[in-house]
């Protein structure tokens, strides 16, 4: 079976302008290819409710990837609890997780006694500068979801990610875990920043 796109969406600029947009690029893709999750990165929940939205009258299931703990500040969640609720009463899954494309990395690279690049960071690197920040973020979304078994390997499912806040790249990834990352498959970008 082959599958083709209409068409792939090209946001002006990336930014949080777009969210609307690629909620429902997102939703239409998912119902075109019968998948049923979409995976938003969102570190307040205003993204989410904002896919939440376009998701109404489906029966499409919404996994929402936060930063971890002390991302922004030490021991401080970014995510308001008041958000989260909302969200879980609405049958949204919420998955906080350490940053796979940095974490661990991340502090050695900036470690004035060790210090240089990193083969994880120059992945990260890799996919945001070939795609967009949005790649980057929607890939390792998919990668803390599976690894915490919300997602299956066998499964396709709408990824978004976002530049800093907001969303504006959409893509179907067939997910894997972490520690078998060259199994994850980038399957379409459907819709991205064309200046970035």
């Amino acid at each position: 079976m082959s599958y083709s796109t209409e068409k792939t969406y090209y946001f002006s600029a990336p930014g949080p302008e777009n969210t609307g947009d690629a909620a429902k690029i997102a939703v239409e893709r998912a119902l075109a290819l019968g998948i049923d999750k979409i995976v938003v990165a969102s570190n307040t929940g205003e993204t989410a409710f904002e896919f939440l939205k376009a998701m109404k009258d489906t029966n499409l299931s919404l996994v929402v990837v936060t930063h971890v703990v002390g991302f922004r500040e030490p021991g401080v969640a970014e995510f308001p609890e008041e958000n989260a609720e909302k969200l879980r009463a609405e049958g949204v899954t919420i998955v906080t997780g350490t940053h796979v494309l940095s974490g661990l990395e991340r502090a050695i690279s900036r470690s004035p006694k060790i210090g240089g690049g990193s083969r994880t960071e120059a992945i990260a690197e890799a996919l945001r500068r070939i795609v967009a920040v949005g790649l980057k973020v929607a890939v390792e979304c998919v990668l803390i979801a599976t690894d915490q078994g919300v997602l299956g390997v066998d499964e396709e499912v709408i990824a978004v990610g976002g530049t800093a806040r907001g969303a504006d790249t959409v893509c179907v990834i067939k997910p894997s875990h972490t520690a078998s990352f060259f199994d994850l498959q980038v399957r379409e970008i459907v819709g991205m920043p064309r200046n970035r």
